[in-house]
């Protein structure tokens, strides 16, 4: 047996906890620079609080404001260039991101550049696409507390990056981004929209199966994803459908944070590199386009992964399968029945995808998380595959 594992140097879990960010930041540095992604969390007061509590354990705080988009190279451009103009980046900084997948990656990228200023733009350090520049310094340290159940980025070690000009989604990646602090407080994802909710939910539940059956997978990591799986499975229906049901929404959190330690050391497949393609040329939002791309994802990757599928069955059914084949096929077709359940559209044209742009979806679904696919697709393959999805 053989793995490694990076994970936050600390997490914090429990339904709560978040009134323990000002006592838990003070042990990281004397002045907080807060990126916030939702409106609601000023407009319901959480974020005057999470203040207070900042302040009343010593801290100065920075507001350096609100993302309501997933980040682009001028949002990250911009955020480190007001926080360096406030002499920002020297020993006793921390950043602060609250908020979905979106603010917890600005403000990961946010603590990158802060330290690493050989060039004024991210862009230059962003996988594939910039000058190759490498994250060298220690980033500030980050507390990343999540509002959503679905991306893992408070456990994960990149920060993805957009540019609808470049029509790319890149990361900007390094072992030393993961977060100092993972806050993970439950109730902040009670008042999240239903769709919201479903989307990101099987947004966790994708990657959670995407890096079980990828090749970089370990034993550790399969552990890990199919401990998520199984909190995941049944508490989502119940998350949608009563919003504030505390079990449900304490799994759900569990199981996103356990996606983001399965992702950042195993890596992912076919349907977040497709996922990324449907963000840039036609503004998918990320979770939406996980849940419509994993039945077909699964679909596709189905033989080579049959062992490993089957062995989910009994998270959907606790009967005997005469064969590991049909095990299979049962969790292929459970996955896409909790989708239709939870009102995921079947089609890529029911996001607004007009058949004349899957060729262009192609080649912006190379990268990274491609990579990690079970099996190598051919552009023509991959095409095929999308345009029956269309």
């Amino acid at each position: 047996m053989k793995y490694e594992l990076l994970m936050p140097r600390q997490v914090v879990f429990g339904w709560g906890r978040r009134s323990e960010v000002g006592t838990r930041a003070a042990g990281l540095g004397n002045r907080v620079f807060v990126v916030s992604g939702s409106r609601s969390l000023r407009a319901s007061g959480i974020l005057d609080t999470l203040f207070q509590s900042l302040r009343s354990a010593g801290l100065s705080v920075v507001d350096l404001g609100t993302i309501s988009r997933e980040p682009e190279v001028e949002d990250v451009d911009t955020m480190v260039h007001q926080l360096r103009s406030l002499c920002g980046g020297v020993a006793g900084d921390i950043v602060l991101a609250i908020g979905g997948g979106a603010a917890l990656d600005l403000g990961k990228a946010m603590a990158a550049m802060a330290t690493n200023t050989r060039s004024d733009t991210v862009l230059d350090s962003l996988e594939g696409v910039g000058k190759g520049y490498q994250i060298t310094e220690r980033p500030l340290p980050l507390i990343a507390m999540p509002t959503t159940s679905g991306t893992g980025s408070e456990a994960t070690k990149n920060a993805v990056i957009s540019s609808r000009a470049g029509k790319f989604k890149k990361s900007l990646r390094s072992d030393q981004m993961v977060p100092q602090l993972a806050l993970i407080d439950p109730e902040l994802t009670v008042t999240c929209p239903r769709n919201t909710t479903a989307w990101s939910g099987m947004d966790a539940i994708t990657q959670l199966i995407e890096s079980l059956i990828t090749p970089k997978s370990t034993e550790i990591t399969r552990a890990l994803s199919k401990e998520g799986l199984r909190v995941a499975i049944p508490a989502l229906r119940r998350a949608c459908d009563e919003p504030e049901n505390r079990p449900a929404r304490e799994a759900m959190s569990h199981a996103a944070f356990l996606s983001g330690v399965t992702l950042a050391n195993a890596g992912l497949g076919m349907a977040h590199g497709v996922a990324a393609a449907l963000g840039v040329n036609c503004n998918v939002a990320h979770g939406l386009a996980c849940a419509v791309l994993l039945p077909t994802a699964l679909r596709v990757n189905r033989q080579v992964s049959e062992a490993a599928l089957a062995d989910l069955a009994p998270l959907f059914d606790t009967r005997q399968w005469a064969t590991t084949s049909a095990a299979a096929d049962f969790v292929v077709e459970s996955i896409a029945q909790l989708g239709h359940d939870l009102g995921v559209p079947e089609r890529l044209r029911e996001l607004g995808v007009r058949k004349e742009q899957i060729a262009e979806l192609v080649p912006t679904s190379r990268g990274n998380s491609m990579n990690g696919n079970p099996r190598p697709l051919s552009d023509s393959e991959l095409q095929d595959i999308l345009e029956a999805l269309w």
